[in-house]
């Protein structure tokens, strides 16, 4: 099921942005030939592709039929993909500025002890 989905996507997307829709044409091409085979039995399918394809739309008699053949034609099919999808603008972080107050240590002189004579072990006690 898979496989018939994506070759029915594919065929889709193929017919409606390219040229191919011109192979649906087809069946025009023989009833044209057909045509020409009536008024001279002596043409074969090749000189037919020639006079049609190889020597441009000369403007005759049959002009406009032969304007209906595929691939004489441009249908202005535009292949035109956008992927880009351009999103609106988000802020997903914010920006608060957070003032964090800053605690000042005064340490006096009194309580500073030099780490030469904490290494003692007597001390003398300390006077409030």
């Amino acid at each position: 099921m898979k496989k018939f989905t994506a070759i029915l996507l594919l065929t889709v997307y193929l017919f409606s942005t390219t040229e191919l829709h011109q192979l649906l044409k087809l069946p025009v091409v023989f009833e044209h030939f057909a045509e020409h085979q009536q008024k001279n039995k002596n043409i074969s399918f090749l000189q037919f592709l020639d006079m049609h394809y190889m020597h441009g739309s000369p403007k005759d008699k049959d002009y406009g039929d032969d304007m209906k053949l595929p691939f004489k034609t441009a249908d202005n099919c535009v292949s035109m993909a956008s992927p880009v999808v351009i999103p609106c603008l988000l802020n997903v972080f914010e920006s608060h500025i957070v003032n964090i107050p800053v605690k000042e240590m005064h340490i006096p002189k009194d309580e500073l002890i030099p780490s030469s004579y904490l290494s003692r072990v007597w001390q003398p006690p300390k006077s409030c």
